[in-house]
């Protein structure tokens, strides 16, 4: 009992604020383009599947809203 330490569980090494919110950063990139894929994806398959454009019209819509996406969300 003479090791008790009552001090914080946590006594590491101080927080490196640029290196979180470099990280921080990334995170929000990576959600905001992962979604406009996935929305891009499910346009694509309306247009394809349901509204007649098979797979050669959908694939056409996915790289034509790819690059609507990636000029407007930059």
């Amino acid at each position: 009992m003479k090791d008790h330490n009552a001090g914080p569980v946590e006594t590491g090494a101080p927080m490196d604020y640029r290196e979180h919110e470099k990280t921080y950063d990334g995170f929000l990139a990576a959600c905001k383009w992962g979604t406009m894929m996935v929305v891009v994806l499910l346009l694509a398959m309306l247009g394809g599947f349901f509204a007649g454009g098979g797979l050669l019209g959908g694939l056409l819509l996915f790289v034509i809203l790819n690059a609507a996406g990636f000029y407007l969300l930059r």
